[in-house]
C-alpha cells in the first residue's frame, strides 16, 4: 500500500493568533480541507488538528483510488512543531520525503510563493523544530511570502500581527494559489509545481 502524504501548515494555536502572518500555513491547510470537504479533529496523542482527504486529478476531495493526504495543524506552539510532525509521520508511516510543510517566509514578498525540497531553516523556528525531530531536512516546503517588517518594527511583533484588513481578500487568494501548488507538487512533482508557481 502506498504511504500517504502529510501536508502540515505551521502556525500557533488559539484565537489570539488566528489570521496572523505567522499562521499563513494554517490558512493554506484550512483551504485544502475546505476543498476536500473534510473537517479537523484532534486524535489522541497526535498534538495536532488532523483531517484526511484524497487527492486526484480534480484536486482535493477526490474519490476512489486517489492519493491519501493527511492535513495537519500542530497544537504545539510554532517552536515545537516537530513533535506533532514526528508523531503524525510515525502513526501514518509517512516517509520524510512525503512531508510538505507550509510556512510564512519573511524573505519573500507578499503575493509570492516558492516551493523547494530540503535546505536549511533560514531562522524559522518551526522548520528548525521539524528538522530536529525528524532528523532530516529532506522534506518539501511551500514558502508563503509575507515580506519583511517596515522600518524598525521587530520581526517578532510583525509576524504575530494579523494581516492588514485591506489584504484579507488577497491573503485568501494566495492561500488558494498555495493549495493549487500543493496539488501539483503531490500529483505531478516538484519541477512542475516550481515551473507554475515559483515567483
Amino acid at each position: 500500500m502506498t504511504a500517504p502524504w502529510l501536508v502540515v501548515g505551521l502556525g500557533n494555536p488559539g484565537p489570539t493568533y488566528s489570521g496572523t502572518r505567522h499562521n499563513a500555513g494554517f490558512i493554506v491547510v484550512d483551504e485544502a480541507a475546505g476543498r476536500g470537504r473534510v473537517s479537523f479533529s484532534s486524535p489522541r496523542g497526535m498534538q495536532a488538528e488532523v483531517a484526511e482527504s484524497r487527492l486526484g486529478a480534480s484536486g482535493f476531495g477526490a474519490v476512489g483510488d486517489a492519493i491519501k493526504v493527511v492535513l495537519a495543524k500542530p497544537k504545539t506552539f510554532m517552536n515545537d512543531s516537530g513533535r506533532a510532525v514526528r508523531a503524525l509521520c510515525a502513526f501514518h508511516k509517512i516517509p520524510v520525503g512525503q512531508v510538505v510543510v507550509v510556512h510564512d517566509e519573511l524573505d519573500i514578498d507578499f503575493g509570492q510563493l516558492r516551493l523547494k525540497f530540503g535546505g536549511g531553516d533560514n531562522g524559522h523556528n518551526g522548520l528548525k523544530s521539524i528538522r530536529a525531530h525528524l532528523g532530516s531536512g529532506e522534506f518539501f516546503r511551500v514558502r508563503y511570502g509575507i515580506g519583511r517588517p517596515p522600518g524598525r518594527q521587530p520581526t517578532s511583533d510583525y509576524v504575530l500581527k494579523p494581516f492588514p484588513a485591506g489584504l484579507r481578500e488577497d491573503v485568501l487568494v494566495e492561500a488558494s494559489r498555495a493549495c493549487d501548488a500543493i496539488e501539483v507538487l503531490i500529483t505531478e512533482g516538484l519541477q512542475a509545481a516550481q515551473n507554475r508557481f515559483n515567483s
